[in-house]
Parts: C-alpha cells; structure tokens; sequence
C-alpha cells in the first residue's frame, strides 16, 4: 500500500542512511568499489537520479541485498509520483 500523505523514502535516502553512514563508506570509496562516476553515487543520494536495474544489481552485490529490494523501493517512489503528477497534488 502506498503511503498517502508523503511519499515513500527515496533509494537514496536508503542507501546514505542504512547503508552508507553505517558501514562509515563514504560515495567516493563506494563508486570506486563500483567502478562508477562518483556523480552517479551522488545523484542517487541526493534524490535526483533513480535506481536502475544495473545499479539494483551492483548494490545487491555490494551491500549483499537483492536487486528486488532496491527496484521495489524505486517502484513505490515513482508510482507515487506518478499517481501525484496525475491528480495534481
């Protein structure tokens, strides 16, 4: 069910404070593990890029989650975004 009055915590919100913050991992350390831009890192955890199912894949390596876990958390973002888009809220 998805929240109705806010929306649902971003996967970058996820990543910085359940994952990042306590392995004490900083973006840099964490695109480098990647092999990715450490704007790619940053745009997800401030909110302004999405997960991508390449990206669910890497983290679920890293972080030892599954893919699923991150794709669910960025479907329940953009279908409520969506559903606000469409009614105008």
């Amino acid at each position: 069910m998805l929240p109705k009055n806010r929306a649902p915590t971003h996967p970058g919100e996820i990543l910085l404070e359940e994952f990042l913050l306590p392995k004490r991992m900083t973006q840099a350390s964490l695109a480098a593990k990647l092999g990715l831009p450490i704007q790619r890192i940053n745009t997800i955890v401030n909110k302004k890029r999405g997960i991508t199912p390449e990206t669910a894949l890497l983290f679920a390596k890293i972080f030892e989650t599954t893919p699923e876990f991150w794709m669910h958390l960025q479907m329940k973002h953009d279908l409520w975004m969506a559903a606000r888009r469409m009614t105008g809220s």
